[in-house]
């Protein structure tokens, strides 16, 4: 019981257990349950699917609000909303590696589970190197400042602008290194063939390239919404909590906002101001004071609420 109550990155170890719990217990589900079979997820399963993931990443606030204390728990608030709306400009990215790689509906939900399990251990690290910055060089949060003001301004200027993942350097790397198949075999990563010499040997396949690349494309996008989340809290139980329900509920929804994404064409720009507005929020602590957890997130709703509304009227001609 001492070793459960003893503290872990400042809170109870029994907490982050309580939370390793939960997040192994979805996966679990949703792979080994609800999608053991594979297959393509209909519109429906994906928002029926996301619900579920919000409702549980909900609870869990409450939970924490109720367990640790109402700045906890509104900071959590606070953070789930902020990642859950940057995270969404992810999902433009993903819909782009898999038209890149011609990946069917039936297998995206594979590499978008097992890119799950990457993201789980990226965050824990970046956000481990984060709080250690933090809290050895409080100055830094002013770096972020400036690097998230930045980066808002060029998702304002560059926002009609489609990033092209296939231009990755590290993707062009790999593909030296590893030899990869033209086409798909379906659901395997990887798949035995002859050399040259008679001998079997493991060649990857353009869904194991599709994976690597929303790993690249996930590692790109935590480095602007970690230092947002930092914004808002330090405590890196509720920077890393807030993060992964963020995540595992926007990969579930990926497969309803895939086929309506060109409704949300003005996004980009709500998303952009969310950003500086963080970054301001860091610089103007320093002369009025922290601005309350419960303003950033009325802003933070306000913004992507707007973003929404208006991008569903500049496109309600469209089709779909």
């Amino acid at each position: 019981m001492d070793m459960l109550n003893s503290l872990f990155l400042g809170h109870a170890v029994w907490l982050w257990l309580v939370f390793g719990g939960v997040v192994v217990t979805l996966l679990a589900l949703d792979l080994g349950v609800l999608h053991r079979d594979g297959g393509e997820i209909s519109v429906t399963e994906s928002l029926w699917l996301s619900a579920g993931y919000i409702a549980v990443a909900l609870v869990f606030g409450a939970w924490l609000w109720w367990q640790v204390g109402a700045q906890e728990g509104m900071d959590y608030f606070t953070a789930y909303a902020v990642e859950k709306s940057l995270s969404l400009d992810n999902v433009f990215v993903i819909s782009l590696v898999f038209t890149a790689f011609a990946v069917p509906r039936q297998y995206q939900h594979r590499v978008l589970f097992w890119g799950i399990l990457g993201v789980i251990v990226m965050r824990a690290l970046l956000i481990g190197a984060g709080a250690t910055l933090v809290q050895e060089f409080h100055w830094i949060l002013y770096l972020f400042a400036a690097f998230l003001i930045y980066t808002g301004v060029k998702m304002l200027w560059a926002a009609d602008h489609a990033p092209d993942p296939m231009r990755n350097p590290v993707l062009r790397l790999i593909r030296r290194l590893v030899p990869v198949t033209e086409q798909l075999h379906g659901k395997a990563f990887w798949v035995k063939r002859p050399d040259a010499s008679g001998r079997m040997r493991r060649i990857a396949t353009p869904l194991f390239m599709a994976l690597v690349t929303v790993e690249l494309a996930d590692l790109v996008f935590a480095v602007d919404s970690v230092p947002a989340v930092f914004a808002v809290t330090s405590d890196p139980f509720v920077v890393y909590t807030s993060n992964i329900f963020a995540i595992l509920g926007l990969r579930a929804l990926y497969f309803a906002l895939a086929a309506i994404l060109h409704r949300f064409a003005y996004l980009k720009y709500a998303l952009g101001l969310v950003l500086v507005f963080i970054g301001g929020k860091i610089i103007a602590a320093e002369w009025i004071g922290k601005i309350p957890s419960a303003v950033s997130l009325g802003v933070t709703f306000g913004l992507l609420a707007a973003g929404v509304l208006f991008s569903l009227w500049k496109t309600r001609g469209t089709a779909g």
